[in-house]
């Protein structure tokens, strides 16, 4: 078998990369086959689901918001810094890429529980306890989502380098027109893979939520939530939680597709 550049195929190549799609497909296709079709809306469309989608979808708004208001300023900084700081800023980036989600939780938790510093600052304050709230689920949410949109945004910029800054700020440019009309320009394409991929990431949150946030239904009860806990034998029943499953099935595949018509070149 030859490729589109003429270059063979490896032959030993075929079965193992075979059995990798079927272990990335088959599971998927197990859970449409496990699909009650006869049921699927009104599963979907049960209080608790509805419940769950709105909270997921709302936080997760919220989260890619906080991300881009973040992570915009901080990929611009690691781009146009030199090399040493910018590898130092993207390995600390990268941290909640590689570090279990659960841990996450905790260390959240730590930092702003009602015995932290910053969680007595905030509790006197305003009067607010952030762990166990919709308002602690966006913090875990944009915690585990921020890298996907920062190292995005960055990729861009050093794709496009500096020389149109330059250039600008050498005709008299300040800095603010360089940004808006220079900088983030540039960005676009980056900019908007990372938001989808972050909005993406967001809504699957998992394990920093659970621990950081709870599963109160409709307050902290987002969608992964709510499968895990109806495949546990409470809330919502299976059907539903499978439903749910194959929402964020479809959201993934829309992820993945508009990510990938935004990629430079994509739709030559």
């Amino acid at each position: 078998m030859a490729s589109d550049t003429g270059v063979r195929v490896p032959g030993f190549a075929i079965a193992p990369a075979l059995l990798g799609v079927g272990l990335l497909v088959l599971p998927l296709l197990a859970l449409i086959t496990r699909a009650s079709w006869s049921t699927l809306v009104d599963d979907a469309t049960s209080p608790q689901a509805l419940s769950a989608l709105w909270l997921s979808l709302r936080t997760g708004v919220a989260a890619t918001v906080l991300c881009v208001l973040l992570g915009v300023p901080l990929a611009v900084l690691m781009a146009r810094s030199p090399a040493r700081i910018a590898q130092l800023l993207r390995a600390l980036i990268a941290v909640p890429l590689v570090l279990p989600p659960m841990v996450g939780g905790v260390a959240l938790l730590f930092l702003f529980g009602r015995t932290s510093p910053i969680g007595q600052f905030i509790d006197s304050l305003w009067g607010i306890t952030l762990p166990f709230s919709t308002a602690a689920v966006v913090i875990a949410q944009s915690f585990v989502a921020l890298p996907f949109l920062v190292l995005s945004v960055e990729g861009s910029l050093r794709a496009a380098g500096a020389g149109y800054e330059q250039a600008a700020a050498t005709l008299g440019a300040g800095r603010w027109m360089v940004l808006t009309r220079i900088t983030l320009p540039l960005a676009a394409p980056g900019l908007v893979a990372g938001v989808i991929l972050c909005f993406a990431r967001a809504i699957g949150e998992f394990g920093a939520t659970a621990l950081f946030a709870g599963n109160a239904p409709g307050i902290t009860q987002t969608m992964p939530l709510a499968i895990y806990t109806a495949f546990n034998g409470a809330g919502t029943g299976r059907d539903s939680a499978v439903a749910l499953s194959l929402l964020l099935l479809a959201t993934a595949v829309v992820v993945l597709l508009l990510a990938r018509a935004w990629r430079p070149g994509a739709l030559k």
